[in-house]
């Protein structure tokens, strides 16, 4: 007890202010999080921290005191001292992990790769042509692994070709050609590693949602649950419009298979037993006797709209394929008089 007290007193003012700090935020704010701002220049991470101020408070703090803070507070504090790791700074605000994340994730910026860095990825050179005139150019992209020639006085990438594979080390000369190519493989960003809300902690894996997925699956969830409701005869809100039309047609259907009078339906069972007589009589034509004047006059009536709708179907067809030879034969013309 004496050795932990003797040490403290040897404390820094200035550290112990920046503990306490720490803290306080941590109990002023619902969600901090830890995020990573390794390879961020200075510039860039000031010209962050701006963009976030109406948002959140981004406090960058040496690792050994950002952890003495998470030490001496709850226990569920405590937890986030696990992602507390290389050029470390915490994050503090009042909104949902996930909009922090996606605020986060769209901050980031591409950038050049520096010679010696590891690819996190496969870097790819598409084929096509650069904006550079022949010259020494050509020697440097072909030293640099690029597949480069002379074309149209310019210099072409002949082949789409991956110049690095991820987890490999990136050379000087690949890394210069990039940067002059315009190729920029990494993001630069907050990188964010974990946040706690309400004593959970949420990581990246968790956090990064497709959220044009999500919402088609509400839609299809939605769908799925409405016609379940409607199958199952399950009045709502939502679904009765829907369950009366459904029942309104089932019992009309049924009354005009039962042959049932109703007023509803009779127009329907007259036109259906109209049909069922004309069969009738057309099938006993053949027999002059069997059919009196009206009928037969009626079965011609209907024999003669067939027939025109046969005939207006086929001059249609005899129209179209007028018009596909008219279309042909002036191609061809136009072809004629162009060559």
């Amino acid at each position: 007890m004496m050795g932990e007290l003797h040490h403290s007193e040897h404390i820094p003012q200035w550290k112990k202010d920046e503990i306490e700090e720490i803290k306080s935020l941590i109990e002023s704010y619902p969600l901090f999080g830890v995020i990573g701002i390794e390879g961020i220049p200075a510039k860039q991470l000031q010209s962050m921290r701006r963009d976030l101020k109406d948002f959140a408070v981004l406090k960058v703090c040496r690792n050994t005191l950002t952890r003495r803070a998470l030490d001496e507070s709850s226990d569920d504090v405590k937890k986030m001292d696990d992602y507390v790791d290389v050029q470390t700074a915490l994050i503090f605000t009042k909104q949902n992990p996930f909009k922090l994340y996606k605020l986060l994730e769209k901050s980031k910026t591409p950038s050049p790769i520096k010679a010696g860095m590891v690819a996190t990825s496969d870097i790819i050179v598409e084929a096509g042509p650069t904006s550079f005139p022949p010259g020494p150019i050509l020697g440097d992209m072909q030293g640099a692994g690029i597949p480069a020639a002379i074309d149209g006085g310019k210099v072409v990438i002949k082949e789409t070709k991956a110049v690095a594979k991820a987890g490999e080390v990136v050379s000087q000369k690949l890394a210069a050609m990039l940067t002059r190519l315009e190729i920029y493989p990494l993001e630069v960003g907050l990188d964010l590693r974990a946040v706690l809300e309400e004593g959970s902690i949420f990581t990246p894996d968790v956090l990064a949602i497709d959220e044009e997925q999500v919402f088609s699956n509400f839609v299809q969830a939605a769908q799925q649950a409405f016609n379940m409701s409607v199958n199952a005869a399950y009045p709502t809100a939502m679904n009765i419009n829907t369950l009366l039309a459904k029942a309104a047609s089932d019992s009309r259907n049924v009354a005009v298979n039962a042959t049932v009078y109703e007023p509803g339906i009779m127009d329907i069972l007259l036109g259906k037993a109209y049909s069922k007589m004309m069969a009738i009589a057309s099938a006993a034509s053949s027999n002059d006797d069997a059919l009196d004047d009206e009928l037969k006059e009626a079965l011609g009536a209907a024999s003669s709209a067939a027939a025109a709708t046969a005939v207006e179907e086929i001059v249609e067809e005899q129209e179209e394929v007028k018009e596909e030879e008219e279309e042909s034969d002036m191609a061809s013309g136009l072809g004629a008089l162009f060559g």
